[in-house]
């Protein structure tokens, strides 16, 4: 039986949250009539629904058939970069614009993820929507456009740097800080709180993926 969630959303979007919640994996080969029967929709939205995403560069071919992308390393340091930046930005608006809701919202967001500590696939998604929730909160629809793209190419990652040993305390603390800063108003400082920890981020993963070489 299909979800009736899934009913209400087109095919690029339902491909896309299943790569993003890692259903699909990086190097996995998508198949047309595999995904209209998983997602109870007709070939030809899918069929336009794999071009969008091939020519957004999250799938790519191998020979005739179109499988899920993946980041070399110049790729995923290019990614961080940019994220850092935009993040950042989005993190010194959202001290500047947030309302107290949601601030509320953010702040009861890091508390209530402490209960996910112990969890890397729940704490990850958690992680997903505490970063859209304060991308929304810069009140800047087209950083949040921007912001969207990254987190896109973000799914391209096989695993989440949560599941490196005692990632997830320090990511929760880390959050802790930007929602801090963002309750001041610091600008500067919620900025720089985002960036390091994109940066510390990035360095998990860094050593995630030499560990698996």
């Amino acid at each position: 039986m299909i979800d009736q969630k899934n009913q209400q959303k087109d095919a690029y979007t339902l491909i896309l949250e299943a790569i993003d919640l890692g259903v699909y994996k990086p190097g996995q080969r998508l198949v047309e009539n595999e995904l209209a029967e998983r997602f109870g929709v007709s070939r030809t939205p899918i069929r336009e629904a794999l071009q969008r995403l091939e020519t957004q560069s999250l799938l790519s071919r191998d020979g005739r058939s179109l499988i899920v992308a993946s980041l070399d390393h110049n790729q995923m340091a290019e990614l961080y970069a940019v994220r850092a930046e935009l993040e950042g930005l989005a993190a010194q608006l959202a001290a500047r614009h947030a309302t107290d809701e949601e601030m509320r919202v953010l702040r009861d967001m890091v508390e209530d993820d402490i209960a996910l500590v112990d969890n890397p696939t729940l704490l990850a998604q958690a992680n997903r929507r505490f970063h859209h929730q304060l991308h929304l909160a810069s009140h800047n629809r087209f950083l949040i456009q921007q912001l969207n793209l990254v987190h896109q190419s973000m799914a391209l990652m096989a695993t989440t740097s949560l599941a490196a040993e005692g990632r997830s305390s320090k990511a929760l603390e880390e959050h802790d800080q930007i929602v801090k800063a963002i309750e001041e108003r610091n600008e500067q400082g919620a900025r720089d709180a985002l960036k390091r920890h994109i940066s510390k981020a990035f360095v998990t993963r860094l050593k995630l993926d030499a560990g698996s070489a």
